[in-house]
């Protein structure tokens, strides 16, 4: 089988096609580690690979199915993961100096659950310094570039992943989203990523920012390839205390059920005032997402304008302030013994979090549970999903959202992730979908909301779209 050929397959085709043995995991194996190593340098997407114990395991898994054994329903299939994820005695640096050589002793939950349903894990991929940014930017490791231009950013903070699953290079990939993290570089490469509802994933094993806000969940290609990975990683996990004792659903089973009567809310404005929630959106993003909603309305949903609580309003402020007070109290020993081995974006925004008064810490934490409320009766009683932008404006140049080269970055920052900030503090289970391109010729995405534990109806809501719908990739690789 060539090369590309095998690369672009989704998740789903490589795995039903290794536990066919139309293809052993050895030659999937091997290809995606030249890949990896041809491409992974142009993106500046990879971090690390784990080439001789990967093919070791590849062999072991061929052996296995010749037996008549599979581990499950990944058997033999490789993955490469944000360097996040710790693996007992593999380094996970976090896209940082600092934890250059940090050797974890403890293997992630999430990384647990991908070995028991035969995944092979080959490898670490680049990401924002200890994943504090949006945009793809890290003075330590070098900027991720965005497969579809190498002038623009690809999102972050799991920029790494986001490009190795867009170029074709990994068949999905795990990241995390404490401000966006997933959503937004999905939404700038073209990928479907998944924040799954607070507690829904565990967070065992994978480096903390925040931990109010952490979530973790997959970028693939494809929805049924991002339902299959959440399928596999979610679940209650007795290691993290946060972790949601919920009954486990199969993402997969009414995948393709349609949404014929499906009420899709669109925002218009908070309560009864004239500010809008899409008020800072560029009109070529809502151009994009007037089309999606043409794409549902087709599919046989109602798109319904509906007025978001005025305690809404309020999510970015108080999410910036847990996010800021949380991470910096992380970070404290470190930026007084080595705040010179920060990056300076991550070092200013770890700062700035120390301004925030244990007042403003508090109030922010008391206030999720009254706006998720109010949330949940103002809106989920009627529609079933929301639908808005992920990233508001067209995807930014690297040199535009560079804080070198912008005084206001901070605010920059806020703009950027106006749309998908708010579902962190909320906690509520959050799907990024492509939409199209914007003038600048890259993707831009919408992100579908839903109330909590209801990923699945976020996911057959998403496939009814990705049905309707030609999304494909540039021609950009095996060249």
């Amino acid at each position: 089988m060539a090369d590309e050929a095998l690369s672009r397959m989704s998740l789903s085709e490589v795995s039903e096609a290794i536990a066919k043995r139309k293809v052993s995991s050895v030659e999937v194996v091997r290809n995606s580690l030249e890949q990896l190593e041809k491409h992974g340098e142009t993106h500046n997407c990879l971090a690390r690979l784990f080439a001789e114990k990967a093919l070791d395991e590849a062999k072991k898994a061929d052996q296995e199915l010749a037996s008549g054994n599979s581990r499950g329903p990944l058997h033999g299939v490789p993955l490469v993961h944000k360097d996040m994820f710790y693996r007992t005695g593999q380094i996970s640096a976090c896209g940082s100096k600092i934890c250059r050589n940090y050797i974890p002793e403890v293997t992630a939950t999430v990384l647990h659950k991908l070995d028991q349903a035969g995944a092979l894990d080959i490898g670490r991929l680049n990401m924002v310094e200890f994943a504090y940014g949006l945009t793809g930017h890290n003075e330590i490791t070098g900027d991720v570039r965005n497969p579809w231009n190498p002038e623009y950013i690809p999102g972050g903070s799991s920029s790494g992943p986001a490009a190795a699953v867009a170029s074709y290079l990994s068949y999905g990939s795990l990241g995390s989203d404490t401000g966006g993290s997933i959503r937004f570089p999905a939404s700038c490469c073209g990928l479907t990523g998944m924040k799954p509802t607070y507690g829904r994933v565990s967070r065992f094993g994978a480096m903390p920012l925040s931990f109010s806000l952490d979530h973790i969940g997959p970028l693939t290609r494809t929805v049924a390839d991002c339902a299959l990975l959440t399928n596999i990683i979610a679940g209650s996990d007795p290691n993290d205390t946060t972790s949601a004792f919920h009954p486990e659903a199969d993402f997969l089973a009414e995948l393709e059920s349609g949404i014929s009567g499906l009420k899709i809310g669109v925002p218009t404005t908070y309560g009864s005032g004239t500010s809008s929630f899409l008020e800072p959106v560029h009109p070529e993003v809502l151009r994009e997402m007037e089309k999606s909603l043409a794409v549902f309305r087709s599919a046989g949903a109602e798109i319904v304008q509906i007025p978001l609580p005025e305690s809404f309003e309020i999510c970015n402020d108080m999410a910036n302030i847990i996010a800021g007070s949380e991470s910096s109290s992380a970070h404290a020993n470190w930026l007084k013994q080595r705040a010179e081995d920060y990056g300076s974006q991550t070092r200013e925004r770890l700062l700035t979090g120390l301004l925030f008064s244990a007042v403003d810490y508090l109030e922010a934490l008391k206030f999720r549970k009254v706006v998720l409320n109010e949330f949940l009766q103002e809106v989920f009683t009627k529609v079933d999903v929301l639908h808005t932008p992920v990233v508001p404006i067209p995807v930014p140049t690297l040199a535009e959202s560079d804080i070198q080269e912008n005084p206001g970055f901070i605010e920059y920052l806020t703009l950027l992730g106006h749309c998908t900030r708010p579902f962190d503090y909320l906690g509520l289970p959050a799907l990024a979908v492509p939409a199209g391109l914007t003038v600048n010729g890259l993707p831009t995405g919408f992100q579908l909301v839903a109330p909590p534990f209801m990923e699945s109806l976020l996911f057959k809501t998403a496939r009814a779209y990705e049905r309707e719908t030609n999304w494909t990739f540039p021609e950009l690789f095996f060249k």
